[in-house]
């Protein structure tokens, strides 16, 4: 039994759900290219995504055909809004599992003739807690803990909540066990994520400081070296999680903030608040709170609409703010979405010229800030081997989250050291590149 997992962190955690269902019900895991039974958990954010994931369904349809597989089985944010499509065009596949259907991997591993093989999926509602099975996909030393589902916001790029629903958020007492549960897993960095972290509680009643008292309440009660949230929302940001992180050494000075843009006209179009000056005003006050925090942000080029001097406000923001990265993506229409009506009038041509004009700005950027790395030494998170080579081993620092920013590629320990997988230890930087730095361990 395998599954193949796309997407952000928090299909992730829907994946290493339905793997710990599947895995309560007696069925061995094993790698997908090994198995007779893949599950394949799609994403359907834009549209390179939903082209990897119809990549990776047609794969293992093949598979199938040629006999090296028995069953094939989609789950996932494309069978909540494409169930019914993707049912009708690919007729190998055997079984469809949405979002609030993970505890049914089990029937449709096995081929069970009571699970229907798709059924209409209606918005999700449902919110997995601690007494969903579990079962971590690597060892790296960091595992997310999903704190909420869904998302309030209207942004017409966006077609999330059609997929996820509206938010709803778990309670402190379910996330302190779920993280206790993690931590005696060997887990060192805890990470917080949802759609709209920030807001994290505000269904529950505890106002804009939901996610404040969540941290407070996980530094009381676990551990962890490192906790780090991820995907903050300006308009829903409160102070005070700063305040907590300029105190608080174990609360990771990290924050990811996507903007999307920096126009007032563009911006607007996309229904969200906020403008170039407001935003360099906040992260202004941001770097006073915590003066060592890293930030990071992504942008979208090509929105319907956006004229060269939209753009160019793009480009000085990112000149004056100087984030330590940047991730920048090209518009495409989303069906169903609230900017469908535009159209997609910017040719894809300057979209991707866009893109790479950013991008070239902010490598330029990031080596400046990992230059002035060189020398020093900082703590960094053990993850292993390196992907590439067994001859260096991986690590982070605190100011780069896992898989989507840099790394530090160390290719010198003290003689007779034994690397331990999520040990904090102590790198000396030697060489900087825009994304990645060289380091050897010094402690």
């Amino acid at each position: 039994m395998g599954i193949v997992s796309l997407g952000c962190p928090k299909n992730l955690v829907d994946t290493e759900v339905m793997l710990g269902h599947l895995q309560r019900e007696g069925m061995t895991l094993t790698d997908p290219e090994k198995s007779r039974v893949v599950i394949v958990n799609t994403c359907g954010f834009i549209d390179s995504a939903k082209e990897e994931s119809v990549e990776a369904i047609l794969r293992e349809v093949a598979r199938k055909e040629a006999g090296e597989i028995d069953r094939v089985v989609v789950a996932g944010c494309m069978v909540q809004k494409y169930g019914r499509d993707l049912a009708a065009e690919i007729p190998e596949v055997d079984h469809f599992i949405g979002l609030d259907e993970l505890e049914k991997a089990p029937a449709a591993a096995l081929g069970l003739p009571s699970l229907p093989r798709f059924s209409d999926k209606p918005l999700a509602t449902r919110l997995y807690d601690d007494l969903a099975p579990r079962v971590l996909t690597h060892r790296k030393g960091y595992a997310y803990l999903k704190v909420s589902e869904g998302c309030n916001n209207p942004c017409t790029f966006c077609t999330i909540p059609q997929m996820r629903g509206l938010m709803r958020s778990r309670t402190i007492a379910s996330l302190v066990r779920e993280a206790q549960s993690l931590e005696a897993q060997g887990v060192k960095e805890l990470v917080l994520i949802s759609q709209d972290t920030t807001r994290y509680g505000e269904d529950l009643g505890l106002g804009r400081t939901g996610l404040t008292g969540l941290v407070k309440a996980l530094l009381q009660e676990t551990s962890f070296p490192w906790i780090r949230f991820l995907y903050a929302y300006p308009k829903t940001l409160h102070f005070s999680v700063f305040e907590l992180m300029a105190k608080s050494p174990r609360f990771v000075p990290y924050v990811d903030m996507p903007l999307q843009h920096v126009s007032r006209r563009i911006l607007s179009a996309m229904k969200r608040g906020g403008d170039a000056a407001g935003y360099r005003k906040q992260f202004a006050e941001i770097r006073e709170i915590v003066p060592d925090i890293a930030l990071r942000s992504t942008f979208i080029v090509g929105f319907p609409g956006e004229t060269e001097e939209d753009f160019l406000k793009v480009k000085e923001f990112l000149e004056a703010v100087r984030f330590d990265n940047t991730g920048v993506f090209t518009y495409s229409p989303e069906p169903g979405s609230g900017a469908e009506a535009l159209g997609d009038p910017v040719p894809q041509e300057l979209k991707e010229e866009r893109r790479a004009a950013l991008m070239e700005l902010q490598q330029k950027i990031s080596l400046s800030k990992n230059r002035a790395k060189r020398g020093k030494s900082f703590d960094a998170l053990l993850e292993g081997p390196s992907g590439e080579t067994e001859m260096l081993l991986e690590a982070r620092l605190a100011g780069q989250a896992p898989e989507i920013d840099g790394r530090v590629l160390v290719n010198d320990v003290p003689a007779g050291w034994t690397p331990r997988v999520g040990e904090i230890v102590r790198v000396k930087i030697t060489e900087a590149h825009p994304y990645d730095l060289v380091g050897k361990i010094v402690a």
